[in-house]
């Protein structure tokens, strides 16, 4: 038995100094879950393997950015253009307040202005970029010289479309230019649906449709919610700016164009289809078309027709959460004429059906006597049912072109209005673009001069009316418009021209 201790011991002890031959850094203690130090008093146990791993690696996974004092971080960024400086707002919730920093986006600012501003204005940009200490920078709101800065980079402040706006078509009243300044600016177009939860979906626009007076922008919605679930519609014009970052982080400026809080009395129903039925905006914007799957509330379609007056104004100088607001430009005083602001008016009507135009008239010279102002309005009688040299006909029938989920169709008698009224001085006085119906006429033959079903056109808003008389002669297969009448509202003359009629 002792032989036997004696053999077993020899042979651990031998495997022991082979073990530690291999492993020199091996300790004289003996394997254990745990590792020892040997003392005076006995063996004294220390932390496991596995603990001292952890701590090492929480050492090396600690956040040493994040312990950096923000004065240092604000310096590191200082150095940073626009474009870093905003992709650091996607990193965490400290880099984004501290990217957000007035100072940082002040100097920008500055640097954008100087870089934009001419030569010879130097004094002009001393106020902008020098005229402030670092405590009243700071005062403003969070993100304020952010949005000045964006602004200034979107060409809102830019002169350049300024002065292109000022060729105008002498038919239209218009400026040439819109369409093209648009388009340089890359103005795109968003809709944001909010349900009742306050959810928040956007969704950009498919297709954008110019005409000589109007744009129509549309969007097919595929996923957007029932309308019962919908309590405000945003609609948003939008200017991005590259900034090297990815398209759906790219800051842009945004700008209200209008806003509609879903109620019952917002919309007023005006055409169906075998698919579709379709509901028009009554306020702010009459111009906004809402398209319904038939025997549902799930939305097919939505179409935003915008008049072209001040739009480019109504995109760049607008805010994310308030609309541009057109300034009211009013006529030189005039005592010597009676009849001032009652005559030298001109008429710009478009018909269009989305794919074609239907009707472009174009009437001038015309007038209204004192004595025919009643129930509050100017009526100006382009078109008269008496005059059979003044009857005009229209292309084709009156519909409404509409896609969605590659679906299309037409909604017949339903079109789109875009009318232009300028005053004498051939200046804009009253701007829509607005869907309108046929309806049959209930009031019997209009004109006994053409044999055919009499049906009638009317449009109202704040501003004045509009009221058109139609035959259809089925062997011409044409509408003939025998009667046209634009009332313009009485408070809007007196306040525009300074007159109390």
């Amino acid at each position: 038995m002792a032989t036997g201790r004696g053999q077993l011991l020899a042979t651990a002890t031998s495997s022991r100094g082979r073990a530690r031959a291999l492993s020199p850094d091996m300790p004289d203690a003996p394997t254990r879950s745990h590792q020892n130090t040997r003392t005076k008093h006995g063996w004294t146990p220390l932390e496991p393997r596995g603990l001292l791993s952890h701590s090492k690696s929480l050492k090396h996974s600690e956040n040493h950015i994040k312990r950096m004092p923000p004065e240092i971080l604000l310096k590191i960024f200082s150095y940073m253009d626009a474009a870093s400086l905003f992709c650091l707002t996607y990193v965490n919730r400290h880099f984004s307040d501290l990217a957000n920093n007035n100072d940082l986006w002040y100097r920008l600012y500055s640097q954008e202005c100087e870089k934009r501003r001419r030569p010879w204005k130097a004094k002009e940009i001393s106020k902008v970029t020098d005229g402030m200490s670092g405590a009243s920078i700071q005062e403003k709101p969070r993100g304020y010289w952010k949005r000045l800065l964006f602004k200034e980079m979107a060409g809102c402040n830019d002169k350049k479309w300024k002065r292109d706006l000022k060729d105008v078509n002498p038919y239209t009243g218009l400026p040439k230019q819109t369409e093209r300044v648009l388009r340089n600016l890359g103005v795109k177009w968003e809709i944001t649906v909010i349900d009742n939860t306050g959810k928040k979906h956007t969704f950009a626009h498919s297709d954008v449709l110019f005409t000589e007076s109007s744009i129509t922008v549309s969007w097919e919605c595929k996923d957007w919610p029932f309308l019962q679930k919908v309590s405000c519609l945003q609609i948003h014009s939008v200017v991005q700016m590259n900034l090297g970052c990815a398209a759906e982080n790219r800051p842009g400026w945004k700008s209200l164009i209008a806003k509609i809080e879903e109620k019952r009395e917002s919309w007023k129903f005006f055409g169906t289809s075998m698919l579709v039925r379709v509901q028009r905006a009554l306020h702010p914007v009459s111009g906004i078309i809402l398209g319904l799957w038939r025997g549902s509330c799930s939305v097919a379609f939505m179409k935003v027709n915008l008049h072209l007056h001040k739009l480019v104004e109504k995109c760049l100088l607008g805010s994310l959460h308030h609309p541009y607001q057109l300034i009211e430009e009013r006529a030189p005083f005039d005592d010597v004429d009676s009849e001032y602001g009652l005559h030298g008016y001109t008429v710009h009507i478009v018909l269009h059906s989305m794919a074609k135009c239907i009707m472009s008239g174009h009437f001038s010279k015309l007038f209204c006597r004192r004595e025919h102002i009643y129930d509050g309005y100017v009526p100006l009688r382009l078109i008269d049912k008496a005059n059979t040299s003044q009857h005009t006909t229209l292309s084709g029938k009156i519909n409404l072109e509409w896609k969605a989920e590659a679906l299309n169709g037409t909604i017949e008698n339903c079109t789109v209005m875009n009318l232009t009224v300028l005053d004498e001085a051939q200046k804009p006085f009253w701007c829509e673009s607005s869907p309108v119906s046929l309806v049959l006429s209930n009031q019997g033959p209009v004109c006994y001069n053409y044999d055919g079903p009499a049906f009638v056109i009317k449009y109202k808003s704040s501003e004045g009316k509009v009221k058109m008389d139609l035959v259809w002669l089925e062997e011409q297969g044409q509408f003939f418009l025998v009667n046209f009448t634009v009332f313009l509202s009485v408070t809007k003359v007196n306040k525009h021209f300074g007159r109390d009629y």
